[in-house]
């Protein structure tokens, strides 16, 4: 990141620790980074490295423990929940490995669902879900339920959901776990071409190193410190 460029995402000091009982676990220990608008990262690490609890960090899905994290020049971990929730809804798009389409809709419709929870002309919602749908690869699929669709094109119904709100930063944990091995390269392909058409800013986890190949740094991880960032390529 240049010198004088405010971070997309800035961590300072964030460490996570889980009460179990009488048992205290580090699952993150005094992380610090940042990352740059329209970045691609991807972090790495085996099971219980803790590359999804930073990412739950970062999406404001869980909050730190001690340390701080601003998105886009704002502090967001001490945020009371209401407002939390609400820059959740507009600013950040979420990909999970179980594609969480509603089964009674259609692809077009799984898309603008959360653009309707901000309001808006139903025409424009609709007409941005068949956009995105066109930019993943699925326009012609716009009407079909997710039943009538393969894995892979489940989880780029998933990503282009992700996306109608237009957020700045979008997160994936291990987007492509459920599928297979075309479909996977099809899905890391779709986040890599609308990181670079849209300048989104993108955080993927995944364990598998071929898939670090579409990022633009590697942030790697294990027993929640963080050990290796590469930087941009």
């Amino acid at each position: 990141m240049a010198n004088g460029e405010q971070a997309m995402i800035a961590v300072q000091g964030v460490s996570k620790t889980y009460t179990l009982g009488s048992v205290h676990v580090e699952a993150l220990r005094d992380i610090t980074l940042a990352i740059a608008t329209g970045e691609m990262v991807c972090i790495m690490g085996r099971s219980g490295s803790g590359k999804s609890t930073l990412l739950r960090q970062l999406g404001l899905i869980d909050r730190p423990t001690v340390g701080t994290i601003e998105i886009d020049g704002q502090e967001v971990s001490g945020l009371p929940e209401r407002r939390r929730s609400a820059l959740r809804l507009a600013k950040l798009g979420y990909v999970f490995q179980e594609y969480a389409l509603l089964p009674e809709l259609t692809a077009e419709e799984n898309v603008y669902l959360p653009a309707m929870m901000r309001g808006g002309a139903s025409r424009q919602r609709r007409a941005k879900a068949h956009e995105l749908l066109e930019r993943v690869g699925l326009g012609e699929r716009a009407r079909h339920r997710p039943k009538e669709l393969s894995g892979g094109e489940q989880q780029r119904v998933a990503i282009a959901r992700s996306l109608v709100n237009d957020p700045v930063v979008l997160y994936a944990d291990e987007p492509t776990a459920n599928l297979d091995t075309v479909s996977g390269r099809t899905v890391m392909e779709a986040l890599s071409q609308l990181n670079r058409e849209l300048g989104v800013t993108v955080l993927y986890v995944t364990h598998d190193p071929a898939e670090s190949l579409y990022a633009s740094r590697r942030i790697s991880l294990a027993d929640g410190v963080l050990v290796d960032d590469t930087g941009p390529a």
